[in-house]
């Protein structure tokens, strides 16, 4: 088949069908030329005619049915795939074939996967979350506000000990969440199981004290094996979470976690995101990676905050939102808005987020110039206040940083 032999513009995509949605600046070849290769190659095609290819082998080409100019170089066009060229419940497949070979292309300048849409057939063969918004809020007591974390800083460098104090602290000035940063894992300094005891000792010695329900969210990235020892070790502490860098550890490990069905809320860091998500241009859209998390079954998720020191807008952040919570058969997410934030941010976060959202501090609150039970008192009367009906302007005059 010739790459112009993947363009059908009459095509009228089934039910089943999977539909990706891609921008594309083709680099030599036309636009039709360029868009049929893409759809080639992420189906059944090769760069040449082959002796091996039968009849029915065709009946499971991509088609590109839709080609939108948006100016003389570049356009948005959406591809059919037959559900049937994929194995169910596989993200590493899926992505192998309509994220794959395709960034490679010589013809292509640049592609960027926008976005990715599954019939609710194949939706049903990925496992979801396994617990809702809802699950989350009757696990740490908190009815109708956010839930407030922080990130131990430096977020590398402190021994079990220190950590374990700067989570009592936080803890105590009134966080409801304490976690690892991405890059803290099984280091000498810092020895997992150790960091694990005494953290989870200072977390029952906060719960006591405040009388309120406190969770540890420890960081389980690792080799896939390693990672399974460390997340059981973590269910027999009887902890409520544990954490999972998707990005690095890639959707393989994140479905072997989620299908070990333990007791744990999964909360994902998206670490490494930007590299793919970033260019406007090429890669893939953080969006698609919110879908493909959600199905694989993380609880918790990284969708920017539209505030703060990260890149992503609002129009961005809102779009990941509606990936993780919209109704699509599985249960909704919890977003986690991240990234900058300080007690001044939080009644623009939950204006915007609403209060279905983990609002996590790292800087933040580990910066207040009176330490970190001060930096944490002052995140939580940031939310209390919005909570209780100030106005947003008024807020945050009150706010203390």
């Amino acid at each position: 088949m010739k790459y112009t032999d993947y363009i059908d513009l009459t095509y009228t995509p089934y039910k089943n069908d999977i539909i990706c949605k891609f921008y594309l600046e083709p680099l030599r070849l036309s636009l039709k030329e360029t868009a049929g290769a893409v759809a080639a190659e992420s189906s059944i095609g090769t760069w040449t005619e082959v002796k091996t290819e039968k009849q029915y082998v065709k009946k499971l080409a991509a088609k590109v049915f839709s080609i939108e100019q948006t100016n003389k170089k570049a356009a948005i066009i959406e591809i059919a795939y037959s559900s049937k060229l994929f194995e169910q419940g596989n993200i590493p497949n899926i992505l192998s074939s309509i994220a794959g070979n395709i960034f490679g292309l010589e013809e292509i300048k640049n592609i960027r996967l926008l976005d990715i849409n599954f019939p609710k057939s194949f939706i049903k063969s990925f496992q979801g979350p396994k617990y809702r918004i809802k699950g989350i809020r009757e696990i740490m007591k908190i009815e109708n506000r956010p839930l407030l974390g922080t990130i131990i800083k430096p977020k590398l460098g402190l021994n079990s000990e220190d950590h374990a104090k700067v989570a009592y602290v936080s803890w105590l000035g009134g966080c409801d969440l304490v976690k690892d940063d991405e890059n803290l894992s099984n280091q000498n300094f810092n020895r997992f199981e150790v960091r694990l005891k005494k953290t989870l000792k200072m977390k029952d010695k906060a719960e006591k004290e405040t009388g309120e329900k406190k969770a540890y969210i420890i960081n389980v990235t690792a080799e896939t094996k390693e990672m399974i020892k460390r997340v059981k070790l973590v269910e027999n502490y009887c902890n409520e979470y544990v954490m999972i860098d998707v990005i690095t550890s890639g959707f393989a490990a994140l479905q072997t976690l989620r299908n070990l069905d333990l007791n744990l809320i999964i909360h994902a860091h998206r670490a490494g995101h930007a590299a793919v998500t970033k260019s406007k241009k090429h890669g893939i859209s953080m969006k698609v990676i919110a879908k493909l998390c959600r199905f694989a079954g993380v609880d918790q998720l990284h969708v920017g905050a539209a505030f703060g020191k990260m890149f992503e807008n609002k129009q961005e952040v809102g779009k990941n939102l509606k990936a993780i919570k919209e109704e699509c058969g599985l249960k909704e997410v919890m977003p986690v808005a991240s990234g900058g934030l300080s007690p001044k941010d939080v009644p623009n976060i939950i204006n915007f987020f609403g209060r279905d959202v983990v609002i996590q501090m790292g800087g933040g609150i580990h910066g207040h110039i009176k330490g970190s039970l001060y930096g944490a008192k002052a995140a939580r009367e940031a939310i209390e206040s919005v909570i209780s009906g100030i106005e947003i302007k008024e807020a945050q005059k009150h706010i203390k940083n």
